[in-house]
């Protein structure tokens, strides 16, 4: 069996598009296997309640430890060696760097941050928390898609085996334009090089717009690059 990927939510219907399209085939596969687990089955009362108001007062409610913990505690009977993870704004940013590293592991368990956030106590039990930008979404599910999407589709076989290594952010680059037919639209046409069937002079010319791409967009990433590289 390939990766296994485990998220606990409260919303568990949220996570329909991570059962479509290429995660879909990964699963037919045998590469990939996404479980998605509803906190409120690993709660104790009758009203299956998972969150509270916060000791010293405050604005809105926070996700209560217990049924949290006997979540992971399940899941890992069955994974033992699978990293936990907090969706939160308070986490590290999530890159593609960051993606490379967990489609290494042997198992991801994502837990959805809600509401206010998590009772402290939670991050004894977790291996990282991570954060996919600086905004705040109304949950925690979003960024665990996101997250299991893209570490999904870099374990080997999900996608061609190169397919990954173009793609935007590997070596710190910004990927090049694509174009398809027609060849002119609306008077905007492609360029010439690439339909030149010259593979040498289409690579240059794809390398060279990727950093040209960078340094105008991205001038961060580019000095990343350039740094990486020892061109500067």
């Amino acid at each position: 069996m390939g990766m296994r990927i485990d998220v606990i939510t409260i919303f568990p219907e949220i996570f329909t598009p991570l059962q479509s399209s290429i995660l879909k085939r990964a699963a037919e596969k045998k590469l990939l296997e996404i479980n998605i687990h509803d906190l409120r089955d690993f709660t104790q009362d009758r009203h299956r309640k998972v969150d509270d108001a916060p000791y010293g007062g405050g604005r809105g409610m926070v996700l209560k430890c217990e049924p949290i913990f006997a979540a992971v505690k399940s899941i890992k009977k069955q994974n033992k060696k699978a990293q936990v993870l907090l969706t939160t704004p308070q986490g590290k940013l999530f890159t593609q760097e960051s993606a490379r590293e967990f489609s290494r592991e042997k198992g991801l368990i994502i837990i959805c941050g809600h509401y206010e956030g998590v009772d402290e106590r939670v991050l004894s039990i977790v291996d990282g928390e991570v954060s996919i930008g600086d905004y705040v979404l109304t949950g925690g599910e979003l960024p665990a898609m996101v997250i299991a999407d893209c570490v999904a589709r870099l374990i080997p076989g999900v996608r061609p085996d190169e397919a990954p290594v173009y793609d935007s952010f590997e070596k710190c680059l910004l990927d090049w334009e694509c174009y398809t037919r027609p060849e002119v639209f609306n008077g905007m046409r492609v360029p010439d090089v690439l339909l030149s069937g010259n593979h040498g002079q289409i690579s240059d010319w794809r390398r060279k717009r990727a950093l040209e791409r960078t340094r105008e967009r991205r001038p961060d990433l580019y000095g990343k690059f350039l740094r990486e590289n020892n061109n500067g």
